[in-house]
């Protein structure tokens, strides 16, 4: 239905003057717009009161021809709504086009997140979709039902607010922004954004907890404890209780005297192989099957500290597998250890050392090459780190209390000797 018919009865809500109107009765139809002669506008539609466009396009996600309408929310005028139409034909004339359909709620696009990430194994590491994930859930709660394009700024700093306010440190509230931007990315890559409204957030300035620098000492009286009879059924045994050492403390001790010397992460060091040791350069490679956190191999050069620890280890090497940290129960199927976290509960339990953790292994190994004089440039080579030593510098940087103390007797305050002073031409 067309011209004056559709003027005779508007919709109720309708704007005045807008041609093509429906009947009540079909309030719902879309109906051709007219221009003043009564001839249809190509590509320019009415439906209950608001304009539409009708547009030929190809889907970006699927590469499928489609057509759709598209509501014209700033057009209130005839004349509005036909440029609006001529601004959509020419972005998708130069494949600036948005996507052309309803724009999906922040907890459903998570999904297809997920999903794709779940398939493209390579493209994140389980553990850091592990650690998204944590951190999504949050976000979930805070923005499950919102669509993607209606997401703002205030929405996410009400977030960072309440976060805060429940007790989170700024370092994770910062790292919840990133995991939030790396989800926008996404949909920016896939049409449903044009931009993202994290843009202007500025991370919260946080204070870093000083890092405990534990001795040698420390890290072998750790050692120590898991060997010592001390266990019952996965806990410290009670008093009158006979207790035993760890299963598998030997194992676990070796573990942590590796990453200790070599300043490997955690998981690094469990996929240690032996064929990984090179003991004619002596060498330990370090990510020989890529996985590491950056993806890339290095090579640790041997310490007095560490090829003594391998060799050790060497005696001890389980003769069916060709694994540094071989599985108890891998049976005819050579696989590796999955993790040593429970073994640690215990062990710094007994030790009484409840602040330790895996990583500090890895800032011992750092904080002593420093002390030792070495380059910051040779340990980011050891440790993995591709800037140069930067972050060494100011994470690992930390010097023991000792060693302060000798530089300390270095710094002078007398006078130049008079000999080493230039003559005066």
């Amino acid at each position: 239905m067309h011209g004056n018919d559709a003027q005779s009865r508007p919709v109720k809500g309708a704007k005045p003057g807008l041609p093509g109107f429906a009947h009540a009765h079909r309030r719902s139809t879309y109906q051709k717009v007219l221009d003043g002669r009564k001839h249809p506008i190509r590509g320019l539609w009415t439906r209950n009161g608001h304009y539409y466009a009708r547009l030929n396009f190809t889907d970006p996600q699927t590469g499928a021809r489609e057509t759709r309408r598209v509501r014209l929310d700033q057009a209130q005028t005839l004349p509005q709504a036909q440029a609006e139409l001529r601004r959509l034909q020419t972005r998708r004339e130069s494949e600036e086009l948005p996507v052309l359909r309803r724009c999906p709620k922040f907890g459903d696009y998570l999904k297809e997140y997920y999903a794709y990430y779940e398939k493209v194994s390579d493209a994140k590491r389980p553990r850091t979709l592990a650690t998204e994930k944590v951190h999504l859930r949050a976000w979930t709660t805070h923005l499950g039902e919102t669509r993607l394009n209606h997401i703002t700024t205030a929405m996410i700093r009400a977030f960072m607010a309440k976060r805060q306010g429940e007790g989170a440190s700024g370092r994770t509230v910062n790292l919840a922004i990133v995991v939030l931007r790396n989800v926008l990315k996404r949909a920016v890559e896939d049409g449903w954004l044009r931009r993202l409204p994290t843009e202007t957030i500025k991370p919260l300035k946080w204070t870093a907890r000083k890092k405990q620098l534990f001795q040698l000492e420390a890290i072998e009286h750790l050692c120590a404890a898991a060997a010592e009879p001390r266990f019952c059924e996965g806990r410290l045994a009670k008093p009158g209780e006979t207790g035993r050492p760890l299963k598998n403390a030997q194992q676990f001790a070796d573990y942590i005297r590796l990453m200790a010397f070599c300043g490997a992460r955690m998981t690094e060091t469990l996929h240690l192989k032996w064929s990984d040791v090179n003991w004619e350069r002596k060498q330990l490679t370090v990510g020989s099957d890529g996985q590491t956190k950056n993806r890339t191999a290095r090579r640790v050069d041997f310490n007095p500290h560490l090829k003594a620890h391998l060799q050790s280890m060497q005696q001890r090497r389980a003769p069916d597998s060709d694994w540094m940290f071989p599985s108890p129960q891998r049976g005819e199927r050579d696989a590796r250890s999955r993790t040593f976290r429970e073994s640690l509960l215990l062990a710094r339990e007994a030790a009484e050392m409840p602040a330790f953790g895996f990583h500090d292994c890895r800032h011992f190994f750092c904080s002593y090459c420093v002390m030792s004089g070495i380059d910051y440039m040779t340990i980011a080579q050891w440790a993995g780190h591709r800037d140069g030593g930067i972050l060494i510098g100011k994470v690992y940087g930390h010097l023991a209390d000792e060693h302060v103390r000798q530089m300390a007797q270095k710094v002078r305050f007398d006078p130049p000797d008079e000999k080493a002073k230039p003559r005066q031409a």
